[in-house]
């Protein structure tokens, strides 16, 4: 039997040979014609996992004879952007059409790194094409995505993937060999989600599962897949999927959907640390001041979980889960720091701190006005005096806005002492 995977060898070799998304590749479809005419601008395709963003950069590539550089978000930073735009400009000879830079997850690249991309697309040294799972108006930054056209990619539909199955069955040597019997095929369906990569990866179960001819109905589908987890993958896509889910349950504050996307990860082998970080991540940002306790409790469960590791782990991950799940909700300070970054980011100017806040260790600097009027808070009523701490130009701006009643209870002795 091969070792490699049914979805690496089934991978179509030419638009033809692509199935689904006829929007985009059918005899009509946007990306066809541009391939047809030779002239293809920058463009992001969107889509969930497995409906072919991959196979499509590539096969565009193929088509119009292009060098395809690739780079992943997940492992490349700036630098390796820096390198590749180098090798893309001289691999450019005379009239030849310019390379096609592949960047999968593009969504992962932070601010700084799609910067870096953004001379590079305007001078057309090279075509860009991203991936993303991800809505790219979220998450790639307005400079770079207006230089790009957004296609939105759907998952399979039933009849596509009875293509797909079919094409499998009928074309793949290694299933042909074996010999392929569908009677059901609902379950496969279902499992499969839309996904192609997933329903290959299911015959590639089902192949090494069983001898001899391979039958796919529904009971055998079910009973292969409770028993074996590989369909997880830890290292792809739908390990981003599944994190994203857990946190958002987490955040939206039910407890049964982040349990059992605990559970998905735990039985797919996902590594118990991970989970453990995420959730202390979710504690600051998540819940945060509404209950201080939370990040005491998920650094509690990041300790245990690095001292007892599996199966055991698995039982202050629930708690941790189960706690943060139902506890109350504010990102009041996530939201305090990204705003104060956000502005300090914008500032071009050097603010100097104001005087009175300013320490005077020597005697020129207290004849310099350094911490002159400066109010010490403990010598007032309540530990609290009215003063500017803000610098020249930013008097009075609010970055923390409360939003849970333990904030603002935290916070109304302070205007019960301004207003005495």
């Amino acid at each position: 039997m091969s070792n490699t995977p049914l979805a690496e060898r089934l991978r179509p070799q030419s638009l033809d040979e692509y199935i689904g998304q006829s929007h985009l590749v059918g005899t009509d479809g946007v990306i066809r014609r541009f391939v047809e005419s030779g002239n293809i601008p920058s463009f992001i395709l969107w889509g969930p996992p497995g409906v072919g963003k991959t196979t499509l950069a590539k096969l565009v590539a193929l088509a119009l004879g292009r060098q395809m550089f690739t780079l992943s978000a997940i492992a490349s930073g700036v630098k390796e952007v820096r390198e590749v735009i180098e090798a893309a400009k001289k691999s450019r000879f005379f009239n030849s059409g310019a390379p096609i830079l592949f960047i999968d997850e593009i969504h992962r690249f932070n601010k700084a790194q799609q910067d870096s991309l953004l001379g590079a697309v305007e001078q057309g040294v090279f075509t860009l094409i991203g991936a993303t799972t991800e809505n790219p108006s979220f998450e790639v930054i307005t400079p770079l995505l207006s230089r790009c056209q957004v296609y939105v990619l759907k998952a399979m539909n039933e009849e596509e993937l009875g293509e797909l199955l079919q094409r499998a069955i009928t074309t793949d040597s290694v299933l042909k060999e074996r010999g392929v019997k569908v009677t059901e095929t609902h379950a496969l369906f279902e499992f499969s989600g839309g996904d192609a990569r997933k329903l290959l990866n299911i015959l590639d179960i089902m192949a090494s599962a069983t001898e001899g001819e391979i039958v796919i109905d529904d009971h055998r589908v079910t009973d292969c897949l409770q028993q074996n987890i590989a369909l997880y993958d830890k290292g792809g896509e739908q390990h981003y999927d599944i994190i994203s889910a857990f946190i958002k349950s987490i955040r939206g504050s039910d407890p049964d959907a982040a349990i059992y996307y605990l559970a998905r990860m735990l039985a797919g082998g996902e590594d118990v640390k991970f989970i453990a970080r995420r959730l202390v991540i979710s504690a600051s940002e998540d819940v945060g001041l509404a209950n201080p306790n939370a990040l005491l409790l998920a650094n509690a469960c990041f300790d245990a979980v690095h001292k007892l590791g599996m199966p055991e782990a698995r039982i202050p991950l629930a708690e941790a889960t189960v706690y943060l799940a139902t506890s109350p909700k504010s990102n009041s300070a996530y939201m305090a720091i990204n705003e104060a970054l956000a502005t300090v980011n914008r500032d071009t100017t050097n603010r100097p701190v104001p005087l009175h806040l300013r320490n005077a260790p020597t005697k020129l600097m207290g004849e310099l006005g350094y911490g002159k009027g400066y109010k010490y808070a403990h010598d007032y009523e309540g530990h609290w005096v009215e003063q500017e701490f803000m610098p020249a130009g930013l008097e009075g701006r609010k970055f923390y806005k409360p939003q849970h009643k333990r904030e603002h209870d935290a916070m109304a002795w302070k205007e019960v002492l301004k207003n005495k």
